[in-house]
């Protein structure tokens, strides 16, 4: 029995799913979507079903698919319905829900339905569009509009709106709201900005412009959410055999979500309404404090973290949540450090914390297999950008030095400890087991451990010191250099779990 509008009156509820009735089924479409991709499903989609199944946003969403790869057939032959599965830790417990989520009205594939793509706007319901067609999707090129279909998101969007324009005669009210939730900084400006260009390109109306300009928004906006996709092949069984019935575009998810969404204007605001259905859509005027607390709190602890719990012996984030030392790390690493020198005058610290728990109950998701030699990749940029502006900032504050930031630095010196292989590839080695150093700086260590001869001291004083790699001196940073180097030479000496054991007695 696969997964319908037909069947789902002959499903029988399991424990902890959610079925759409009826009305969810014949709400009007409110919605354009660019993109067919496990984020947007797990996520905007996501939030959209719950809102309406509170009677609050009451619209579904038309998808356009623009990739060649693959067919529409799952989303006809399942009328656009699919199962998600929201598995995680949430407030410290855990949390299993399972949706079948009716927000999707039908999939038009670009190729062969531009037309209807077109159609709908002239749909005066429609006022909503969303997207993810991946960082390259938002670029200028030298598309044409009227191409059918345009070769370019941006071409795509452009002659949606045109023809929007031209069918409601240039009203105001008529103008959309395109919340593009592509992982770029200022994505909704950057769209907006290839969009006019396009519309100059093609010598449109000066009215058409005054429009595209005056009554739509572009809002830029943060998503975050793990959404791994299908589930494991003995996982899909399992459910499925739980469920009752078999459905081809079933994804899991994790518990935490997180789409803020840039806008100050009523009218935004109100077709936005969705926002109010769950506490993960936050409308601002300004998000950059989330994307802070985001690229500080989740990925730079990932980053202090990764290099000592991977030396530690713990190939996924899991396993290290699980171990009550590395835990404990961790926990002090975010909310005592790091939370405290995030905070300013728009981040409180009461803030970070409560973020960065929410954190923590991702870190311990038991259904994520997240890997820490992923983490590792890029490590030096990732320590540059994400790290160095709040160990600065914490002496910013302090004198005292950072333990657990020196501890986590010290591990990613000793980390990066690599030899040149085969075809430009370096790996470092523990326990007598090779591991891929993929990193564009993996040589200049490789150089810098050689140089000092193994030797903790000059090897921290070297690179410490090294102006051009972090754009300052950290050894000027008061006693964070000795602070690393007695970590580093405990690492190289006693290894990492005797280091991380001494360390948490210590209460650093």
């Amino acid at each position: 029995m696969q997964l319908s509008k037909k069947i789902v009156k002959e499903i029988q509820p399991a424990d902890g799913l959610v079925l759409p009735d009826e009305k969810l089924l014949s709400l009007p479409e409110k919605v354009l979507q660019f993109g067919t991709g496990v984020l947007l499903r797990g996520l905007p989609d996501y939030f959209i079903d719950k809102a309406n199944r509170q009677g609050i946003f009451n619209g579904r969403i038309v998808v356009v698919k623009s990739t060649a790869s693959g067919g529409t057939d799952a989303f006809e032959s399942q009328d656009g319905l699919f199962t998600l599965c929201v598995r995680g830790i949430e407030n410290g417990q855990e949390k299993q829900e399972t949706i079948v989520n009716s927000s999707v009205s039908r999939v038009l594939n670009a190729a062969t339905a531009w037309k209807d793509i077109l159609a709908c706007a002239a749909n005066p319901d429609m006022q909503l569009i969303i997207s993810n067609t991946t960082e390259v999707g938002i670029v200028l090129t030298d598309d044409d509009m009227h191409a059918a279909p345009p070769a370019s998101f941006p071409g795509k969007l452009l002659a949606f709106l045109y023809e929007r324009y031209r069918v409601f005669k240039g009203a105001a009210n008529s103008g959309m709201v395109i919340v593009p939730t592509e992982l770029i900084v200022n994505n909704g400006d950057k769209l907006r900005e290839i969009v006019l260009e396009q519309a100059r390109r093609h010598d449109l109306e000066t009215s058409f412009i005054d429009w595209l300009e005056q009554s739509n928004y572009f809002c830029n906006s943060l998503v975050d959410r793990i959404v791994p996709g299908k589930l494991s092949p003995a996982d899909q069984e399992a459910t499925t055999k739980q469920l009752g019935y078999t459905d081809d575009l079933m994804i899991m998810a994790e518990t935490f979500r997180l789409w803020a969404i840039e806008a100050s204007d009523d009218r935004v605001q109100e077709i936005l309404s969705f926002a109010a259905a769950d506490e993960g859509v936050i409308i601002a005027p300004d998000i950059e404090k989330f994307r802070e607390l985001k690229l500080r709190l989740l990925n730079g602890t990932h980053t202090f973290s990764c290099g000592l719990a991977f030396l530690a012996g713990f190939t996924t984030v899991k396993e290290a949540m699980a171990d009550e030392q590395m835990s404990v790390f961790v926990h002090n690493l975010m909310i005592q450090e790091m939370a405290r020198a995030v905070s300013n005058e728009t981040i409180s610290y009461s803030e970070a914390c409560d973020f960065s728990a929410r954190l923590l109950d991702r870190f311990r998701n038991p259904f994520l297999e997240h890997q820490w030699i992923a983490i590792t990749l890029n490590y030096t940029s990732k320590m540059k950008m994400r790290n160095i502006p709040v160990l600065l900032r914490h002496y910013a504050n302090t004198d005292k030095v950072p333990a657990h930031m020196a501890l986590g630095f010290a591990a990613y010196l000793l980390f990066m400890n690599g030899k040149a292989v085969a075809d430009n590839r370096f790996e470092g080695t523990l326990n007598g087991v090779n591991y891929p150093i993929q990193d564009d700086q993996a040589g200049y260590f490789a150089a810098k451990w050689e140089q000092a001869g193994n030797d903790a001291t000059a090897l921290v004083e070297s690179v410490l010191s090294d102006k051009e790699q972090w754009d300052t001196d950290l050894t000027q940073l008061p006693g964070f250099a000795q602070a690393v180097k007695n970590e580093l030479e405990s690492l190289q000496q006693k290894g990492a779990n005797e280091t991380l054991r001494n360390a948490v007695l210590q209460k650093i």
